[in-house]
């Protein structure tokens, strides 16, 4: 998870399991959804009992219900992406596949009936953690937004012990400081309020379906039946989604990044073919998926904020956590299917 932008890749290539990716193209963003304030959320809105509250008012815009929403669909399997207060694109399509797995009318809207569903099942929201040495070991780094600075680096890991708590508990940084806000992040034995999030989810998938139009990736096991869904970025009008039937060839968790400026519409004339070191914050995240569509892949991302939110060059970007878990409910041979 990276706090600035960086160009992201797409058409990723010639991956070879335990080897780099070669990349053929690269993203670019769009414009982020009106939904999410570029200011950050009003973060004094927040409240602990409110979140935690099974009786909270239906959630709005943005407020502690909606986070309560967002991290009760999370442990549903129905991932938001990064849970940031705001009752965006990525929630209502989270919210209409929980509906469907559970007979409700899958509307994508929230209702009184919904609610109380997602209230009846729900644990608590906030959870309290204490900080550990290890959490605060890192190295921390900032990371360059530039890929030759950056392919001088051993490894692209979190740039502070907020970011990677943030990505551990599914969340943007925001939201751990406008829950702690008397918190630096930085303390070992320091007790702070996080999100209860999902254990990774251990089923099968019989298949995968990317949706263009919803800006999904869903997995469903051999009964049909839908598991989990994910907020994807993928495609565009320079590179649209490859639409068709694929399958997954390989995964690659921690993959390396082979940077060839040759194969970039942007590069500048100064740079040179380099290779990225793996880590949550390499250009690809922290997993590869290669689908058998040459040079393309479902994989992490570096900017989990951007998830849903802006295109891809082709490729499907996932945030770390539910790239990381979808790998680990598929293998070789697992259908991957792309559709309008």
């Amino acid at each position: 998870m990276k706090l600035h932008a960086i160009p992201m890749v797409t058409a990723i290539a010639l991956l070879q399991l335990g080897q780099a990716a070669d990349v053929r193209r690269v993203v670019t963003a769009s414009a982020r959804s009106p939904t999410k304030s570029s200011a950050g959320p009003p973060s004094a809105r927040l409240s602990f009992a409110a979140i935690n509250n099974p009786n909270a008012p239906m959630p709005t815009r943005y407020g502690s219900s909606t986070v309560r929403a967002q991290i009760i669909l999370d442990q549903s399997g129905f991932s938001v992406g990064e849970i940031d207060g705001f009752l965006g694109a990525n929630t209502l399509h989270a919210l209409a596949a929980y509906q469907q797995a559970h007979d409700l009318a899958a509307t994508g809207r929230m209702d009184r009936r919904t609610w109380m569903v997602l209230n009846t099942a729900a644990r608590p929201a906030l959870v309290r953690y204490t900080v550990t040495e290890d959490d605060l070991k890192g190295p921390f780094t900032p990371i360059p937004d530039d890929l030759m600075a950056q392919s001088k680096l051993d490894y692209l890991g979190y740039s502070s012990p907020l970011e990677e708590l943030a990505e551990r508990y599914h969340c943007d940084p925001q939201i751990l400081r406008a829950l702690n806000p008397r918190t630096e992040f930085r303390v070992a034995g320091e007790t702070v309020i996080v999100p209860s999030i999902r254990s990774p989810r251990e089923a099968h998938a019989a298949k995968v379906v990317v949706s263009k139009s919803k800006s999904t990736v869903s997995a469903f096991d051999d009964q049909g039946k839908l598991i989990s869904q994910y907020p994807a970025s993928s495609g565009s009008e320079h590179d649209p989604l490859p639409l068709g039937e694929w399958k997954v060839t390989y995964i690659a968790k921690n993959p390396k990044f082979n940077y060839n400026p040759d194969l970039f519409w942007d590069a500048e004339a100064s740079q040179a073919k380099a290779v990225i070191a793996p880590g949550p914050n390499n250009p690809v995240g922290s997993v590869w998926i290669n689908l058998s569509k040459p040079h393309y892949g479902i994989h992490g991302t570096p900017d989990p904020s951007e998830i849903g939110h802006t295109q891809s060059h082709g490729c499907i970007r996932l945030t770390n956590w539910d790239a990381l878990e979808l790998a680990g409910m598929i293998k070789a041979g697992t259908p991957a299917i792309l559709e309008e």
